[in-house]
């Protein structure tokens, strides 16, 4: 079973910067798209950026030219950047992956657990 582990949330005032990371681990035989999401309470989940295969890069308008996606494939990582922090990019951040595992057929979309970000005024 592939595992996502986020880290490098936290509490930040605003204007300054955080780094999340996310690891995947697990029969990993192809990942595809490697992307964060945020969930402020009471909103629904919405992507925040993603990186698919190939360095094609997706970004929310509300975070482009602020945040920035890389991924290290060699250790299965994406990390999102996040700087000029703002107090409403407080939520959830979650990692999300399409993976496909060495002994499947279809690659499929794994969740990792989430990390709490907070921007204070």
């Amino acid at each position: 079973q592939v595992q996502l582990v986020e880290s490098g949330g936290g509490l930040v005032q605003a204007g300054g910067s955080l780094r999340l990371s996310c690891a995947a681990s697990g029969s990993i035989f192809r990942n595809n798209v490697m992307a964060w999401y945020w969930q402020a309470p009471g909103k629904q989940r919405e992507l925040v950026a993603a990186l698919i295969s190939g360095d094609s890069t997706n970004y929310a308008d509300s975070v482009k030219g602020r945040f920035t996606i890389s991924r290290d494939n060699a250790k299965n990582t994406v990390y999102l950047q996040m700087n000029s922090l703002k107090p409403e990019d407080t939520a959830v951040y979650y990692c999300n992956a399409n993976i496909r595992q060495t002994f499947d057929i279809r690659a499929r979309d794994y969740w990792g657990q989430g990390t709490q970000v907070t921007v204070s005024s």
